[in-house]
């Protein structure tokens, strides 16, 4: 593939992220509206848009197996459909089995079928080795502007001219994926010599193997704790902001700084997995987590406090797949790595299930989220350590000395 070319589908990729991740993350901020215009309550409000979360991630090694074999295109094409109907039809609906279908379902697959397993899982299969830790990095970050643009434009829709009008444009501009999709095809790169073997694999193989490697599931585990933390996160963060007193603003420009940040976590986790084994910087992040979650709760609630907290918490909120997808492509090579990778983020999105979802129950029952942050701190610890028995070759290019001090 010529260096245009991938520089076309890496841009293209990253486009659509851009768009089926504004979609997904911005959901919070419609939380409050809802509430008001059904009168369902948080917490059954929460439940619907945790189904969303499953769903999301549950999506993925399905259309992750159909990309894997029809190619992407196709794919996101009928993802952008699904999102966009989904979306567009949430401001018809007014109870919880409405909202689970058009937000849990519809909406959430949609988003799937355009998301970090297909777009990267077709990247990585149509670049050469070297460049695939940088493309990861790259397409996750522009789910990350996407995050930086739409968070404060969404509420400032919202403001002006109410939440149906600002979710209907929402579905409006996911249709322009359909034609990004079409920029995804291509012909895939050669094959290594050191994958050929797992690439030889049939799909059903292949998963059965992987369920059995060790290191695989402590992937999964990790990947679980970050599904918890972003899901409570992007569907409660307004809520928290409202308990302190703060205007609906702060909650917008925080999530618009974590999807700023995180711009520039996405590129440097891309890049470091070049050059490091990528378990231990799933460890630094995950530990990192801990740190910043509990300086949160020990300083003063206010719109600065919430900005640095966002600031430092984006530096790590999907810095976590550039090395995840990396981790997965070196043990099982790329041919099916759209399904597998699928897979860490299924168990992702059941930990973002009950981030959501628990989060709701502890708002009703307890009147604050002080037992989801401390579950925050004791996951991302518990994350870090499970990160550390992963078996990982040493990266390439890494100095005989550097390899054998790591």
């Amino acid at each position: 593939m010529s260096p245009r070319a991938a520089w076309l589908l890496i841009l293209s990729a990253s486009a659509i992220l851009m768009i089926t991740m504004a979609a997904r993350l911005t959901t919070g901020l419609f939380l409050s509206p809802i509430n008001t215009s059904t009168g369902l309550g948080v917490a059954s409000i929460s439940l619907a848009m945790a189904v969303g979360q499953f769903m999301w991630g549950a999506s993925q090694p399905i259309f992750g197996a159909v990309a894997d074999k029809y190619g992407p295109a196709r794919v996101i094409v009928l993802g952008g459909v699904m999102l966009a109907i989904g979306l567009a039809a949430t401001p018809f609906v007014s109870s919880q089995f409405g909202l689970m279908l058009t937000l849990g379902v519809l909406s959430a697959a949609g988003a799937g079928a355009g998301s970090f397993s297909i777009l990267i899982g077709a990247t990585a299969q149509r670049l050469p080795v070297e460049r695939r830790p940088f493309a990861a990095g790259f397409i996750n970050a522009g789910g990350s502007f996407g995050q930086f643009v739409f968070s404060p434009l969404v509420q400032a829709i919202i403001q002006a001219s109410g939440w149906v009008v600002a979710m209907i444009s929402l579905a409006a501009t996911t249709l322009l994926t359909i034609p990004l999709a079409f920029l995804m095809r291509g012909q895939k790169a050669p094959v290594h010599a050191a994958t050929a073997a797992a690439d030889e694999f049939t799909l059903g193989r292949q998963v059965r193997a992987a369920l059995r490697d060790k290191s695989y599931l402590c992937l999964h585990a990790g990947f679980f704790t970050c599904g918890f933390h972003i899901a409570f996160l992007v569907t409660h963060l307004p809520g928290e902001v409202a308990l302190c007193g703060l205007p609906a603003g702060v909650s917008a420009n925080a999530l618009a700084l974590i999807g700023l940040f995180n711009i520039a976590g996405s590129l440097v986790a891309g890049a470091l997995g070049q050059r490091y084994r990528m378990k231990w910087l799933l460890a630094a992040i995950y530990g990192g987590r801990a740190l910043i979650i509990a300086g949160y709760l020990l300083a003063p609630k206010t719109a600065l406090t919430f900005y640095v907290f966002a600031a430092a918490l984006g530096f790590s909120w999907l810095a976590t797949v550039p090395p995840t997808a990396g981790l997965v492509g070196k043990l099982f090579g790329t041919r099916y790595l759209s399904t597998l990778f699928g897979l860490t983020l299924l168990s992702h999105q059941v930990g973002g299930f009950f981030g959501a979802w628990l989060g709701g129950l502890a708002f009703v029952k307890f009147g604050d989220y002080s037992w989801m942050w401390y579950a925050d701190i004791l996951l991302a610890l518990a994350a870090a350590l499970v990160n550390l028995p992963i078996r990982e070759a040493v990266p390439h290019g890494t100095s005989a000395a550097a390899a054998a001090k790591a």
